[in-house]
């Protein structure tokens, strides 16, 4: 990101979130996650969104996570996280969090129509897979400052080519929207290590007929 800075001064306040509307697409176990340090750090209504989510289904999810299903958020009456329309959650979130599963049918979820919905002091935050975002349409509403600010951790095209107009533009800057850009990279040393270790491990036992570590279903 380039900094929104002159000659070492601030030029801008921070965004704060207490109270701020959080707009979570998918309300998966991350989603969920994000929805609910939202709620209990900063009081922030939460409200989500995905292509099969029942407000149903949303309160389970507060339940399961420790969070009441009703009145966790600054509303005592109001679910803990109210599910709303795509259309809704784009138009009134201050914060826009994408978690999405990528496939053929959410390619592009977030586009020229969900990006120009968006109030213009808002924020769109995704650390899912880059082809979910229009990156062009992200690109042209960011350079006109028509939301403040992106934070990604995946664009379509990665890694990114160093004659990228995204890398060029002076982010922040003469009415353009605010952007940070982070590599991608989900792993650690101490991960993979890890990860190494567990899979011979889980070889091991497949064979002798004992149960796997971390079984998924």
């Amino acid at each position: 990101m380039k900094n929104a800075t002159v000659n070492g001064l601030q030029t801008q306040l921070a965004k704060g979130l207490t109270g701020a509307t959080l707009g979570v697409v998918g309300l998966g176990r991350l989603g969920a996650a994000i929805a609910r340090i939202g709620a209990l750090a900063w009081g922030m209504n939460v409200i989500c969104w995905s292509e099969n989510l029942t407000q149903q289904k949303a309160n389970q999810k507060a339940e399961e996570i420790g969070l009441p299903r009703i009145g966790g958020g600054p509303d005592p009456e109001a679910p803990t996280f109210r599910v709303v329309s795509k259309e809704e959650l784009f138009r009134s979130a201050d914060v826009v969090s994408l978690h999405y599963a990528l496939n053929d049918r959410s390619r592009r979820i977030v586009g020229a129509n969900e990006l120009g919905l968006m109030k213009d002091a808002a924020l769109l935050v995704s650390t899912s897979r880059g082809p979910l975002i229009d990156d062009t349409a992200l690109y042209e509403v960011l350079k006109k400052g028509g939301i403040r600010g992106a934070a990604l951790d995946d664009l379509d095209i990665g890694p990114l080519p160093a004659t990228s107009p995204w890398r060029s533009q002076e982010w922040g800057r003469n009415g353009r929207g605010n952007l940070l850009i982070t590599p991608h990279m989900g792993y650690t040393e101490g991960l993979i290590h890890t990860w190494y270790e567990e899979t011979a491990e889980n070889v091991e036992r497949w064979l002798d007929g004992r149960e796997i570590l971390n079984p998924i279903n």
